[in-house]
């Protein structure tokens, strides 16, 4: 009987050790939590651009994602979906977000407004989230600096005209000089053939 006692207590160990490893070995190779990863920290844009804020984000369950923006202005929540199940835009977003399943944002006709702190939270229904932020810097088209780069042209064209005329007026000048110069040697020449002449 103390035998068959031990037999069974030494099978019992060796289940359980396997069994231990078995769930060790699955709570390893199973994600546990929530991940997330933005490819594109840093974006420039230019006004009434669209950008795409860019995120990945894996978990085992359902997760909630929101976004919010961050700048000189203030906080404004922009949208909160839950994966498979509702989007709610911010009314001031309404017409200029699209929410893609992979938790990337896409913000359309972007103002200088629009330039600042985007934050993404990635929330797991079992309590595990995840955070990301991207910075958004927008540029104007300055119209100024095409009015500047204009005016300068015309200033060059101006100024080339000018050298043109200059050079073609010291080119006749050269020419008429010339003429007068060849005029006077051809008189002196025949005064003097003329006076040869007379003395012969």
């Amino acid at each position: 009987l103390m035998r068959a006692l031990q037999g069974c207590r030494g099978r019992g160990v060796v289940v359980g050790t396997v069994t231990l490893c078995l769930a060790a070995g699955w709570a390893l190779q199973t994600p546990r939590g929530v991940s997330l990863v933005v490819p594109q920290p840093n974006i420039n844009a230019t006004v009434a651009q669209n950008i795409l804020l860019s995120v990945e984000y894996s978990c085992r369950g359902v997760a909630t994602i929101e976004w919010k923006h961050v700048s000189s202005w203030g906080t404004t929540s922009i949208v909160e979906w839950r994966s498979g199940h509702y989007v709610n835009i911010s009314t001031v977003y309404k017409d200029r977000v699209t929410a893609f399943e992979n938790g990337s944002i896409q913000l359309r006709n972007v103002g200088m407004r629009d330039a600042g702190y985007y934050f993404v939270t990635v929330m797991e229904e079992h309590g595990t989230n995840a955070y990301g932020t991207i910075i958004v810097n927008v540029y104007e088209v300055i119209y100024e600096d095409l009015h500047f780069v204009a005016v300068l042209f015309a200033f060059l064209a101006a100024v080339s005209a000018i050298l043109i005329c200059f050079m073609w007026l010291c080119n006749k000048s050269l020419h008429l000089f010339q003429k007068k110069t060849t005029h006077k040697l051809t008189a002196s020449t025949t005064e003097e053939i003329e006076l040869e002449t007379i003395e012969c």
